[in-house]
């Protein structure tokens, strides 16, 4: 087992049992959760998981990290940040012309398999197609993040037959499809209404609920107003009893509000991650590892999930 880094031996260390909150979050089912190497208690923990895209127009990085080197290089300068887990992605959400299997697996694989060589960290694989999954699991990714709900049936069967973790996505397009000006009644409930029925799809495949992790796709087929109302009632979701992942970093809804450029977007990702772990979110899927963790440590310890690093303030 490679070493842990300092940054993750430090999170994972014993602690003072933490006082409790008044502030109500929802009950998990099965807060802790084996996710590759890691045993996390969500009742007790927030985890940050880095995003390393090798595609050449990424999101947000434009394609910084396509080449493999850089790829690996941002993977574990976020455990030395302090990220739980990295994930890898090779195919963009967005629109565009399909990118084959072979291709994608070219670009997620060895990235996969160097971090897998040499860190503990959690690896996922952000990907809709079976095949990719079914390589990265057998190369050390405990996680399937799957943006398109599993749309394809194989998908399934590959998490099941592995006893890694899949993440059911909401989303409305077909992959790489574009779904202009999207429409809802009732956002929130919707969107809860699909992903309980995406859970019930995948434990009827074999995939136990202790391995599933939802999350409500900010922005994916969503407007701006959407995805504010999403984060606003996101204790609807995460009312669901699975650990929530909320993807909101740097995302256009943080733009629009804000009248900002991508490179501008930190503090009001960190607001927006920071609502949501209040609302019972327990994972945040961010560019800025350090200050997500910090974020997210501080919002932890005032939940009273952990007890602060030191107290020496009027003691």
């Amino acid at each position: 087992m490679p070493e842990m880094s300092q940054a993750t031996a430090q999170r994972t260390a014993p602690e003072e049992t933490p006082v409790t909150s008044s502030l109500y979050l929802p009950p998990l089912i099965n807060p802790k959760r084996q996710i590759g190497s890691r045993l996390f208690d969500f009742d007790r923990e927030v985890a940050v998981m880095a995003i390393v895209n090798r595609t050449p127009d990424s999101f947000y990085d434009q394609g910084r990290t396509f080449a493999l080197d850089k790829a690996v290089e941002a993977a574990l300068r976020a455990v030395d940040e302090g990220a739980d887990w990295v994930d890898i992605g090779g195919a963009p959400f967005a629109p565009g012309p399909p990118i084959p299997v072979a291709e994608e697996l070219d670009r997620v694989l060895p990235v996969v398999e160097a971090i897998a060589a040499r860190s503990s960290v959690v690896i996922s694989v952000d990907t809709f197609h079976a095949e990719v999954a079914r390589r990265c699991i057998e190369a050390g990714a405990g996680v399937v993040n799957d943006t398109t709900g599993l749309r394809d049936p194989a998908m399934a069967e590959v998490v099941a037959a592995s006893e890694a973790t899949l993440v059911v996505t909401h989303s409305l397009a077909e992959p790489r499809q574009p779904h202009p000006h999207p429409q809802y009644d009732d956002v929130a409930g919707e969107i809860a209404d699909y992903l309980r029925a995406r859970v019930a799809a995948a434990v009827e495949a074999g995939i136990p609920l202790d391995r599933i992790v939802i999350d409500p796709g900010h922005d994916l087929n969503k407007n701006t107003l959407h995805s504010l109302e999403i984060t606003r009632r996101l204790s609807e979701i995460t009312s669901i009893g699975l650990p929530t992942l909320a993807a909101v970093s740097n995302k256009d809804f943080i733009g629009e509000t804000l009248n900002q450029e991508k490179a501008d977007r930190l503090e009001g990702s960190l607001a927006a991650a920071v609502i949501c772990i209040l609302q019972g979110a327990r994972i945040i899927r961010m560019h800025n590892v350090a200050a997500s963790v910090s974020a997210a440590r501080m919002t932890e310890a005032v939940l009273g999930m952990r007890a602060p690093a030191y107290t020496r303030h009027n003691i």
